[in-house]
């Protein structure tokens, strides 16, 4: 049996000797190692508070655009009835209206658009008034270019179709006609100058 029980002691004093290499921290060590571990924790714990912080921040802005641009795709189509309610007023002006019955729908339609326009107002939706501004091509789409209008090069003369912005981001570019060439410089003899 003693034979046996040698193997036995051996392993347990090989056991022993692993864990007393390992046991034997000073107070300082300890210390050093559980402080290590505190600043390990703490870093996480802001890191994790930062990205929380981060995620919070982003669910914000993403809420608030939703809030002021979620009604971009609605209000696309309405410009239409927009254009349409213009052109309509267009068509005829009220001072060729011949009868009452033609002022009175004239009035409507008018009174009509009034109130689309006030609606687009109040949801941060704007009309780009372009004709006499110059040339933005981050407002505008210019469909053509005319020459002998008077204008510097570059100034909107013609607006085909308004733009529309929704709060600071634009929904539907202006296309507009744009001045090509400066105001006609008068010749002394009564020639354009021109080829």
């Amino acid at each position: 049996m003693s034979d046996e029980k040698e193997p036995f002691d051996a392993a347990n004093d090989a056991g022993d000797e692993g864990a007393a290499e390992a046991a034997p921290l000073t107070p300082e060590e300890r210390i050093a190692e559980l402080e290590a571990e505190l600043a390990k924790g703490h870093d996480g714990l802001l890191r994790a508070l930062a990205e929380t912080e981060n995620t919070r921040r982003r669910a914000q802005r993403e809420r608030i655009d939703a809030e002021k641009y979620g009604i971009a795709r609605f209000a696309e189509g309405l410009l239409s009835v927009a254009d349409n309610l213009h052109r309509a007023l267009d068509s005829l002006p009220e001072s060729e209206a011949k009868d009452d019955r033609t002022r009175s729908l004239l009035a409507g339609v008018a009174a009509t658009e009034r109130e689309l326009l006030a609606a687009f107002e109040r949801h941060g939706l704007k009309r780009i008034d372009a004709k006499g501004e110059r040339f933005d091509h981050n407002l505008h789409q210019a469909v053509f270019e005319m020459e002998n209008t008077g204008q510097p090069a570059g100034t909107v003369v013609e607006v085909l179709q308004p733009g529309y912005m929704l709060h600071d981001r634009l929904l539907r570019p202006a296309m507009v006609g744009v001045a090509k060439g400066g105001a006609p410089a008068a010749e002394p003899d009564g020639t354009d100058g021109g080829a």
